[in-house]
């Protein structure tokens, strides 16, 4: 009932940013997208977490393997979620998700806790 569109992969250099955005759409139970906590997880060998904005207040928490150089934000007027990327580095190749979780519970880093997610877009680092 929730469709995530994901946009804003490609090939950059090593030290550059990209900008990932998520367009979500539909609803569930009559939840609007505010109401939503959302995550961006990647999948080099497997999926993991990135980064996470809660629905309530707009609080983020980041895995430390990014923070400091990635920013998620959001955007409900548009409906959309963004993930900023500076500094990339090789190692943050893949295919990155946005996702969204099931009940108004606060924002977590357990991909269990998400129902719908986007087809992904692919990241590729040089170096």
């Amino acid at each position: 009932q929730v469709q995530l569109a994901e946009s804003g992969g490609g090939l950059v250099q090593a030290g550059g940013s990209l900008r990932l955005s998520c367009e979500a759409s539909g609803e569930a139970s009559g939840r609007t997208f505010s109401r939503y906590s959302m995550g961006w997880f990647r999948r080099p060998p497997v999926r993991e977490f990135v980064a996470a904005i809660d629905w309530s207040d707009d609080s983020t928490v980041y895995a430390d393997s990014v923070k400091g150089r990635f920013t998620i934000s959001r955007d409900n007027a548009k409906n959309t979620v963004y993930l900023q990327m500076n500094s990339l580095k090789p190692e943050d190749s893949g295919v990155y998700y946005c996702a969204a979780q099931a009940s108004e519970g606060p924002m977590s880093i357990w991909k269990e806790e998400y129902e719908w997610w986007g087809q992904g877009t692919q990241v590729t680092v040089s170096s």
